[in-house]
């Protein structure tokens, strides 16, 4: 968005009337899909100062900044984690199932993904979160979404970690540009030094873990590419179970 603001400027000091136009802006009155962009553009391209070609070039450079700015949409943390994060992985891994009591017998809800491989039922429980501007902390998620080369503070709050409730920990992380992917056994996470136990009183065996610009780079050697999710899961089990 600081990108478009700054092209978007250096166009209406083309303008003859650009001191003036600034300040018909700071009383504009927008409602959707009619907002400060749509006006700025359309009188713009009324002057001759920003042709169509430019424009959708202009269009496609920040839809390509902002591939994932949808996501940020998304109001509530039980949607992001249930609706988006859990049919994320099923696309990139058909092989995950939903779980259910036919799979898992002892299945109750405590956790999102089951995987068969070979005799064992893998049980991988789904975290993600958005990356976005600490600074800003009044401002809805989709104006504070941060670039993932921004180099601003951020804070990723994996919540309600239950590691006896899984084998495998997934977490997502999402920017504005970029998507990440962390698989980590239960007992890797347990034993992070950053994993905090007693997320609520009383709550017992349920902690949290906080991802930020300060620790993001410890967690690398979990780090995995979209198409290597379904491998590593299996890895970090093996990891748990110590199977060969």
């Amino acid at each position: 968005m600081e990108k478009l603001k700054k092209e978007l400027d250096r166009l209406i000091d083309k303008l003859g009337n650009a001191k003036d136009f600034r300040k018909a802006l700071e009383t504009l009155v927008s409602s959707y899909p009619f907002n400060e962009y749509e006006y700025i553009i359309s009188h713009l391209l009324a002057a001759d100062k920003l042709n169509l070609q430019e424009y959708l070039e202009l269009r496609s450079a920040y839809h390509n900044r902002n591939l994932y700015l949808s996501i940020f949409e998304i109001s509530a943390p039980r949607g992001l984690g249930d609706k988006w994060a859990r049919g994320n992985l099923i696309q990139i891994v058909p092989e995950f199932e939903l779980p259910s009591k036919e799979l898992d017998k002892k299945y109750s809800n405590q956790y999102d993904l089951w995987l068969k491989w070979r005799d064992y039922g893998i049980r991988i429980e789904v975290k993600a979160s958005r990356a976005v501007d600490a600074d800003k902390p009044d401002e809805p998620l989709h104006t504070k979404a941060l670039s993932y080369g921004s180099g601003k503070s951020f804070d990723m709050n994996f919540q309600q970690i239950k590691t006896k409730c899984a084998d495998i920990f997934i977490w997502i992380a999402v920017w504005r540009d970029n998507i990440k992917y962390w698989v980590l056994s239960s007992d890797e996470v347990k034993k992070n030094n950053y994993f905090s136990k007693g997320q609520h009183r009383g709550n017992v065996g349920e902690g949290q873990l906080h991802l930020n610009q300060n620790n993001i780079s410890e967690f690398a050697k979990y780090e995995v590419k979209s198409t290597e999710i379904k491998n590593a899961v299996i890895e970090a089990y093996k990891r748990q179970k110590k199977i060969s």
